[in-house]
């Protein structure tokens, strides 16, 4: 084991959180300074380090970077047009009455896949605030259950930008991680509801005044019919302050157009999702028959190449953002309307975008200057389980600096020149990064302050319902990764 290349790795890693949480720098600069610190740390000739970065910068956006863009987008029409809201109330229907916290939470996780959970967790609040002021009590469970259930598909499933980030940066198969991603949310639903409803009724009595008259009020409450936003100004430990400010888009309802329904919300989701699986099964299926199960020697047969056309995540994106604009907005939504809303979601997306490729030049150089078969090296001689590598990094960074999407990025990079020395398979290596960043959030996660603030939960109530519940599902997901492990 050398010793200069871990630490390389350590410098590299401090670099990042201490750039993130103590200068005005933000994540995309803190992962390009990191990149050059671990290979000037590891010894790496200058020039190629700088080679690295470029082209590990290039290689992550070539294949991940227009799925993101697509993915917001179709998220963003979702929320304009109410779909999003249909959507909730259906699966409320579906489940039935006293049903609720299993209903929010599966709300939570079909709408975050596409929205962000910031924003989406404002657009639904609204209706968990409604049933609780109908049940007259409960509040606190049904808005955990919803904030945890979008934490859920917000760290496992593409196309949220995290988990996509961390697919392209790996090198795992899109369609894979979807379904796996999906498996895990279903399984770890039941941890959320059990633990909303064992914490819930403990809260309740500690839910603030405002909070608590705005949910219990006589007044009827309904889907915000124009912005809506969370303003909250954060503390942090050195006296400074911070405001952080979260706001629902204008929704087309507005003017007073009818909501979509259930069934055309669901389309611009479900028919991609559908097209990029069909990709990965059929794919499976011809390999199998072929005897190729690796390597660059697989040709699609004729049958596939279809769907291996249409089941591309950017063809399948595409499809999706058009059923969206075409089905879910009134036909005379004016079209510089609709392209200022898609370009509010390619701004959204373009700092997403840019960490996602620092990510890459992070794993480049890692790779390029030796240090990722140093740390190979380094946990072979420990016998530390492969899987635990991303898993535990993921969770030191999300600790450190509270950007979920942060850790899994940083996790993936460092992850990424273990595959081949551990034999670690990239589906298990993208789901131990997106598992261990979601733990135990608290202050210095803004979709912390976002959740307890519309919950109604200040300083210690805040960190039992919130962080703890967070928590539990990431101490969940640690049984499903090794099954996973011992699966693939």
């Amino acid at each position: 084991m050398d010793l200069q290349l871990i630490l390389a790795l350590v410098a590299g890693i401090a670099t990042i959180v201490v750039i993130v949480l103590f200068t005005r720098l933000d994540a995309f600069i803190a992962l390009l300074i990191a990149a050059i610190v671990t290979g000037v740390v590891a010894g790496q000739d200058l020039l190629s380090l700088i080679d690295a970065v470029t082209t590990g910068f290039g290689n992550t956006l070539a294949s991940i970077g227009i799925v993101i863009g697509l993915g917001v987008g179709i998220g963003k029409i979702l929320e304009v047009s109410g779909a999003a809201d249909s959507l909730a109330r259906a699966f409320l229907r579906t489940f039935g009455k006293g049903r609720e916290p299993w209903a929010m939470g599966s709300v939570g996780s079909l709408v975050s896949i596409p929205v962000f959970c910031d924003s989406g967790y404002v657009i639904m609040n609204p209706l968990a605030r409604s049933i609780a002021r109908v049940k007259r009590g409960g509040y606190i469970t049904l808005a955990l259950a919803l904030g945890a259930g979008m934490t859920l598909t917000h760290h496992m499933v593409p196309p949220t930008p995290g988990p996509l980030a961390a697919t392209g940066i790996l090198g795992a198969d899109i369609g894979s991680v979807i379904l796996t991603g999906l498996v895990f949310t279903v399984l770890l639903l039941p941890v959320v509801v059990i633990y909303a409803r064992w914490i819930g009724p403990k809260l309740e009595p500690f839910l603030n005044a405002k909070v608590r008259h705005d949910v219990y009020s006589t007044v009827a409450a309904g889907a915000p019919t124009s912005s809506t936003s969370a303003v909250e100004t954060i503390t942090e430990p050195d006296g400074t302050t911070e405001t952080v400010t979260v706001e629902a888009t204008t929704s087309v309802r507005d003017a007073g157009t009818k909501q979509p329904g259930a069934f055309l919300g669901f389309l611009p989701l479900i028919i991609p999702l559908l097209l990029i699986v069909a990709n990965t099964v059929s794919t499976a299926i011809d390999r199998n028959a072929q005897g190729v199960l690796s390597g660059d020697d697989y040709e699609p047969s004729s049958w596939v190449a279809p769907l291996a056309f249409i089941g591309n995540p950017v063809v399948a994106l595409i499809i999706g953002l058009v059923l969206a604009v075409y089905t879910l907005l009134p036909r005379l939504t004016p079209r510089t309307q609709v392209q200022s809303w898609l370009a509010d979601a390619a701004a959204s997306a373009g700092l997403i975008l840019l960490i996602t490729g620092a990510g890459g030049s992070f794993g480049m150089v890692l790779r390029e200057s030796g240090v990722g078969d140093a740390l190979a090296e380094a946990i072979a001689s420990i016998s530390l389980p492969a899987l635990l590598v991303p898993f535990i990094i993921a969770s030191l960074v999300r600790l450190a600096q509270g950007s979920g999407t942060v850790a899994m990025i940083t996790a993936a990079s460092v992850t990424a020149p273990l595959i081949a020395p551990l034999g670690l398979s990239p589906l298990v290596a993208v789901m131990a990064c997106t598992a261990g960043s979601m733990v135990f959030s608290y202050f210095n996660d803004s979709y912390f302050w976002v959740v307890t603030r519309f919950a109604g939960l200040d300083g210690i109530q805040a960190i039992k319902g919130w962080s703890g519940i967070t928590t539990a599902v990431w101490l969940g997901s640690i049984p499903l990764l090794f099954v996973l492990d011992l699966v693939v």
